[in-house]
Order: C-alpha cells, then structure tokens, then sequence
C-alpha cells in the first residue's frame, strides 16, 4: 500500500471522529430555561468537546508529522494505524458517556466513564507509540537515525502512555481534574516530540 493512500484513509477517519464529537451538544432555545442556564447546566458536554476536540486534533497533527518520516509502508505498520484508529474512533462514545454522567451526578457512573475515557485513549497512546516506533526503526534501519536518538525520541513521544492510565486514575476521583490533565498532555503533543526525526 502506497502512503498517500494510507494518510487519505487515515484522514477520513479522524476526520468523521472529530465531527462525531459535536453531535453531543444539544441547546432548545425553546425550553423555559434561558440558553445561558442550559449552557451552565450542560457545561460538562461543552468541556468534554473541547478537550475531546483538541485530542484527536492533536492526533491528526502528529499522524502527519510521523508517516511524512514512512519510506515504506508494511503489513504491520498498517496494522498498529488501524488500532489507532480503533481507539480514537471511539472517543466520541467515551466522551458522551463521560459528559452524559457528569452532568447526571451519579459518583460511580462518572467512574466508569473515566475509565471508559481514560481506556481509550490509552489505548491509543500504545498505538500510537508503536506505529512510531516501526517507522523509527524504518529510519534507523536506513542509516537516517541513529539508536539513541531513536530511544530518546521514543521516550518523549511515548510519554502518554504513562500519564494516560496515571490520569485515568485521577479520573475515577475526580473526573474534572482528568480532562484538565489530557488538555494538559495535548497541548504537550502540540509540540514537535519526535525529536531529530522529522529533519532526518
């Protein structure tokens, strides 16, 4: 399989999944309730969808950054991009869910929601690590990067899938403080972690 073809499959994915996200918002301007005491009332949903937004944004960015680096693509490759993609898919659902509880109250449905929540994108934090991983050792295996250069950058880019599952836990406490966390870590993804491969 070619990469432009992987990248436009990839692409029409993430793109569904971020468009996904706003179907959760809901307002009836014809209700008794005034628009700002609905908007109050449902702020989890809104804050869910930003978050949840600047996740799979932030995915869809470093995606590019690391199969413009691909100079081949194989079975396994393709194989750790599609549970990447199994995961990230999965985050509108996760995000309803946990937005949906949050505003209901219920203290040990909000848990399972952070759970929910936190699973999948630890899931793909994993998936992701790996497919950067393949195409790193593609890089190395060539001569462009070296070994410890690679380690480095792995560990940085592989950063998520220790403080994922470590936020998911505060997320079964207070699940407030677990979307403050990935909004935190996403906007460490904003920047460039994959080190001196990408000027390779």
């Amino acid at each position: 399989m070619s990469k432009v073809r992987l990248e436009a499959f990839s692409d029409g994915v993430l793109a569904v999944a971020i468009t996904l996200l706003v179907l959760d918002l809901h307002l009836e301007p014809s209700r008794e309730q005034s628009l700002l005491a609905q908007l109050l009332a449902a702020w989890p949903s809104f804050a869910a969808y930003v978050v949840s937004f600047l996740v799979i944004g932030v995915i869809w960015v470093n995606h590019h950054s690391i199969l413009r680096l691909t100079t081949a693509v194989d079975r396994l490759l393709l194989f750790w991009n599609l549970i990447l993609l199994m995961f990230v898919t999965a985050i509108p659902f996760t995000t309803s869910t946990l937005s949906g509880a949050l505003v209901e109250g219920d203290s040990a449905d909000i848990r399972v929601a952070a759970v929910l929540y936190g699973g999948a994108c630890t899931g793909f934090a994993v998936a992701f690590t790996f497919l950067y991983g393949r195409i790193t050792l593609g890089a190395v295996r060539a001569g462009a990067m070296q070994p410890p250069a690679r380690r480095a950058a792995l560990l940085r880019f592989g950063a998520g899938t220790l403080f994922y599952p470590l936020l998911t836990v505060v997320g079964v406490l207070y699940a407030p403080a677990m979307l403050v966390g990935f909004a935190a870590l996403s906007v460490y993804y904003l920047f460039n972690q994959t080190g001196t491969v990408e000027s390779a």
